[in-house]
């Protein structure tokens, strides 16, 4: 790989770790998951626009930066709750730890969530590029997208809430959540072509520059 395409991708996996990291909202605070609720849907629409201009190799490592920025949250989390407390601030542990316990209960649930969500939108992406002949992006990348966000959905339910809900109450949560995502997907997919356009100027320039 030469050295122009690796900067290249190194500037695509930084803005997707970024952009997960913000967007994974389910272990965020109110405002961001408020503000998840609306754009993570766009984050496995991203990763088939990737797939789309720079092919399989690339997506996949598009995931695994988002993978790496949600598990630092998580390591920050297990170093903030093992640290020691000064005496001064014994008062407030007990509520810190039931907190950020919760928060990381939530964070590994976002992790599994998130890497087999996206791996499996990657494959099942590919899949059905093959099989439609490489037409019809908006199918390809909603079909994919309607997998991989029930994956998505239901991996995060049952790790964050198993146990503390009954079943019937966790699947009743997450269908409706899964099916907004679907939804939100549908509502993306004129961005998605916007992206490939960009993405694919850029990269013929970049080429280009580099002859």
């Amino acid at each position: 790989m030469g050295t122009p395409e690796a900067i290249r991708e190194l500037k695509v996996l930084t803005v997707e770790a970024e952009f997960v990291f913000l967007m994974r909202g389910e272990m965020m605070g109110s405002f961001k998951n408020k503000v998840s609720i609306i754009f993570f849907p766009f984050v496995f629409l991203t990763t088939d626009v990737i797939g789309q201009v720079y092919g399989r190799r690339m997506a996949k490592n598009f995931v695994m930066a988002g993978f790496i920025s949600v598990a630092v949250f998580m390591l920050y989390s297990l170093i903030s709750l093992s640290a020691p407390w000064s005496q001064g601030g014994l008062a407030f542990k007990d509520s810190y730890n039931t907190i950020f316990s919760v928060s990381l209960r939530m964070s590994l649930a976002s992790l599994l969530a998130y890497v087999i969500g996206e791996y499996q939108d990657v494959l099942a992406f590919f899949w059905f590029k093959k099989k439609l002949n490489d037409k019809a992006f908006w199918l390809q990348s909603n079909l994919s997208n309607l997998w991989s966000q029930f994956l998505d959905t239901g991996i995060f339910m049952l790790v964050a809430f198993i146990g503390v809900y009954p079943l019937k109450t966790i699947i009743l949560m997450g269908l409706p959540w899964w099916l907004y995502k679907v939804g939100m997907g549908f509502v993306y997919t004129p961005l998605s072509y916007l992206g490939i356009h960009l993405l694919s100027y850029e990269n013929k320039s970049q080429q280009n520059q580099d002859i």
